[in-house]
């Protein structure tokens, strides 16, 4: 039975509680209801060669038997990606900001952050060894036994892994031979190696800090869920969504530019009151027994679920379908069902006994050489309870309205609930006598910081420019009635709509018409066609009357079904390439909100046909801005999309967009090589010439992934500029953009704690000393606290000073045509953002290339 190794340690607990059982065939047990072909291998993930599901080989059974006997949750472990990028020193490259990379613009602003320095004794040294036992003892707790009966020897501070030991004290001798004894009266001889004496900044020190931190985290009874920890112990229940919310932390520790600091920030896990079972059993009335196999392994494969009974989660990797909870293991020397075992072990009772098992891919271990690999983990749907939120309860206002009243704090709230995290710390006294004993200890305040504030840009729109109000960071007010940069000339277009929505596109066409003026979007009337509410009659209705003079398809839709969204997008962009407008119903049915609807309608349908609507003041000459960004698209075979966009003139109102669709395990930027290549000739053929600065901002970089952009995306970059000609060498920059973050940043404003105003730069104390990184929070938000986004720049030969760089980020965040406002990330990266997405959701086909200059997915 093939595993998958990727990210399979994500979401998933560790501890020293038995993992749930493994699974071998029934000895003389009823079969299951329907098993599925024979043939039915499994195969990773739960994707299956031919029809879902299939029997164990015997091979598999041994394996999960055998696996189950060796691993221990805690033993889960292995090598672990490093999520924080340690390491990667990209700053000592760019002369230019070597001694300083701080910007100078703006006003300056107290802040405070949600980091905490940490204070350790000024001489902390950490003692590195190794240890080997003779005879060589396979069981980490044993090792672990055998060396702490040399407390004496040893002292109190110490942490072993079974190989590595780190003590706070060093050792009369740099070799320490020690005897012990098992129960069994067995003689083992240990020998302790020094091998490393570490400073308190040394990156292994660091990650030391983290491991405490987090056993300090469990003397606070609190459980780990995939990164972060939460408190079982004090749930937030939401009774009329079957919801229940579990409050938490994210904690890292890290060197940033002046000390160590943990950075820590609120989190929460949202848990479904419903297990697997009372899923799976609502999916099958939905969808009939003949299509739930494939429906349910589509919807339950990759998510993450908890067992309350050792508050552990896993990842659902597979569907046992031949198996049930009558079904036998090996259990040390003897066979137990899976009803038994959860009998004898938590004094459950498992109801339903023909239900079929989930299976969990458990990671390799960290186990002696020879050690049988561990089989998969096989879990009972009626003990699981599913995390996380679906679609569905996405969509509903009532259900986020009412998550948000506990999840979404406000910077007061947020400041409050982190400083009586550290004070619980300090004040609990297993956790303070744990610190003690390596002699560390937390600062009782946040970290305080000065940030500046950008001045507000001026836009400029037609022949009129205007200033926005900057606490807002949103000019929908001030743009009304302005003519645009440069307004289409709509003569060609067809408004498509149902029987039942026919009243909705007319009052569209009549508010179109009142609003087009003003913006100076000549509009013609449009050639209405009526289709009958079923895909295959919207779908003829396009093929038959969508012509290559068409400038523009609107389409009013009954709901927001997918799949009549998807088949438009999918004709209109891959097929019958045409700009096109989707819109529901319901949306045009409040005649107070039509003229706001309709104006927004009105500048997306002009952008999409390559109309420019406003533009901010861009200094710089013969510059083409890039953004990319990826989405992973699970349905059409799991591959990666990577989506480019490119600036094509001077004022930053024209872009090329390029999307490439590529396998699973090929680097993104393989094929953006191409699509970059082909934006430098589009720029060339606008202006007559290549540009003699790029400026790349990289989106969509998951954590850990930095040493991939540095060391194979830059060389990827520059080799498809080399591509132009050997004697074209632009100025290059490369900035990394992440917006899933933990940093936030509070401002003292008028005796109270708020959130930073738009525009607000923080480049020194919380960034990292080995980067050229800053911070930027361009948005307003109404409620809740405001998130940066932070900027890594990873390559840089433009020479340009850190505070041109940051305020030509925050320039292009003023740029986004879909918004009437400033949005996180620069423009390039939201529209890239948005085309990788449109791709992966609906069309799941590179679109036709006569719309690479259009902004049409947008």
């Amino acid at each position: 039975m093939t595993g998958r190794a990727r990210a399979r340690s994500r979401g998933r607990a560790r501890g020293q509680e038995t993992v749930a059982p493994g699974a071998s065939y029934a000895r003389g047990e009823p079969e299951p209801p329907a098993p599925p072909p024979p043939e039915g291998e499994l195969v990773g993930r739960g994707r299956q060669k031919g029809a879902p599901g299939g029997a164990f080989s015997a091979d598999a059974v041994l394996q999960i038997s055998a696996g189950f006997q060796q691993v221990k949750l805690g033993e889960r472990g292995g090598r672990r990606r490093d999520f924080n990028d340690v390491g990667i020193n990209t700053r000592h490259a760019m002369e230019h900001v070597k001694d300083s990379k701080l910007g100078t613009s703006g006003a300056p602003i107290r802040l405070t952050a949600n980091f905490f320095r940490i204070m350790s004794r000024p001489e902390w040294v950490l003692y590195q060894y190794h240890v080997d036992f003779n005879p060589p003892m396979e069981a980490r707790r044993l090792r672990s036994a055998l060396l702490y009966q040399h407390e004496d020897v040893l002292g109190p501070a110490r942490s072993f892994d079974g190989a590595l030991l780190f003590l706070t004290k060093r050792l009369p001798k740099k070799e320490t031979v020690l005897h012990s004894e098992t129960r069994m009266g067995e003689k083992v001889q240990i020998t302790v190696t020094m091998t490393n004496e570490l400073p308190p900044t040394s990156p292994v020190c660091i990650q030391f800090y983290n491991i405490l931190f987090k056993r300090i985290l469990r003397l606070l009874d609190m459980q780990q869920i995939g990164r972060n920890y939460y408190n079982p112990n004090d749930p937030l229940d939401i009774p009329k969504h079957s919801l229940t919310v579990w409050p938490g932390y994210t904690t890292t520790i890290l060197r940033y530019e002046t000390s160590i600091m943990l950075c820590t920030d609120v989190s929460h896990k949202v848990l479904r009151s419903e297990t697997v079972l009372d899923f799976m059993a609502n999916l099958r009335q939905k969808c009939g027994n003949q299509r739930f196999p494939e429906i349910c392994a589509k919807e339950l494969v990759g998510l993450i679920v908890l067992t309350k009974y050792n508050n552990k989660t896993y990842r659902i990797d597979d569907i046992a379908w031949d198996h049930t909870p009558n079904n036998t293991f090996t259990r040390g020397d003897k066979d137990i069902s899976f009803k038994n075992y959860y009998k004898t072990q938590y004094n459950l009772d498992i109801v339903d006994g023909n239900q079929v098992l989930l299976v969990s891919h458990v990671k390799k271990m960290l186990g002696p050489a020879g050690a049988p690999p561990p089989g998969p983990a096989m879990l009972i749907p009626e003990l699981c309870f599913l995390t996380g939120l679906t679609d569905k309860m996405r969509a509903d206002y009532t259900i986020m309205k009412d998550l948000s009243t506990h999840t979404r704090l406000d910077p007061m709230a947020r400041e409050g609930r982190l400083n009586r995290f550290v004070s619980n710390i300090q004040k609990n006294p297993d956790a303070q006598a744990e610190m003690d004993k390596w002699g560390l200890r937390f600062d009782k305040q946040l970290v305080n910081l000065t940030g500046r504030v950008l001045p507000a840009e001026r836009l400029f729109q037609g022949s009129r420019s205007y200033d926005y109000r900057p606490s807002e960071a949103d000019w929908s007010r001030e743009m009304r009635g302005l003519p645009l940069i440069s307004p289409p000339l709509l003569e060609n277009w067809l408004l498509f709509s149902t029987r039942r929505t026919s009243t909705e596109a007319q009052s569209l066409l009549q508010t179109l018409n009142r609003v087009s003026g003003p913006l100076n979007i000549r509009m013609q009337r449009p050639v209405m066609i009526e289709y009958e509410d079923h895909q295959e009659s919207l779908l003829r209705a396009l093929q038959h009357n969508v012509g290559p003079q068409t400038q523009m398809v609107v389409v009013v839709l009954p709901s927001n079904r997918k799949d009549k969204y998807d088949s438009v997008k999918k004709y209109l962009c891959v097929d019958c390439p045409t700009p096109s407008q989707c819109v529901v119903g319901r949306t045009l049915s409040k005649p107070s909100s039509l003229m706001t609807v309709a104006t927004k309608i009105a500048l997306q349908m002009a952008c999409k046909m390559g109309g420019e609507l406003w533009s901010v003041e861009i200094p710089l000459k013969q510059l083409m801005i890039v953004g990319i960004d990826c989405y992973h698209d699970t349905i059409a075979g799991k591959r990666s999309i990577g989506a480019l966009v490119a600036s094509l003139n001077q004022g930053m109102t024209r872009w090329f967009s390029k999307c490439v669709l590529q396998h699973r395990g090929q680097e993104i930027m393989d094929g953006l090589k191409i699509a970059l290549c082909a934006a430098l000739k589009a720029y060339l053929k606008f202006n007559n010439s290549l540009p003699s600065r790029i400026i790349v901002y990289r989106d969509g970089v998951g954590d850990g992934q930095l040493h991939s952009v540095v060391n194979y995306e830059v060389a990827q970059i520059i080799e498809s500029i080399k591509s132009m000609g050997h004697d074209y060498v632009p100025k290059l920059s490369v900035v990394v953009v992440k917006k899933r973050i933990n940093s936030r940043f509070f401002a003292q404003m008028d005796g109270k704690v708020s959130n930073p105003p738009p525009g607000t730069i923080v480049d020194s104390e919380v960034t990292r000393p080995e980067w050229y990184d800053f911070y930027i929070v361009s948005q307003a938000v109404r409620s809740g606290s405001v998130s940066p986004t932070h900027y890594n720049v990873v390559y840089d030969t433009s020479g340009l000073k850190p505070d041109h760089m940051q305020r030509l980020t925050y320039k292009l965040c003023h740029m986004y045509y879909n918004w009437q406002g400033i949005v996180r990330v620069p423009a390039p990266c939201q529209y890239a953002h948005k085309l990788a997405f449109l791709v992966g959701q609906s069309i799941h086909r590179e679109p036709n290339v006569k719309l690479d200059d259009l902004l049409f997915y947008l």
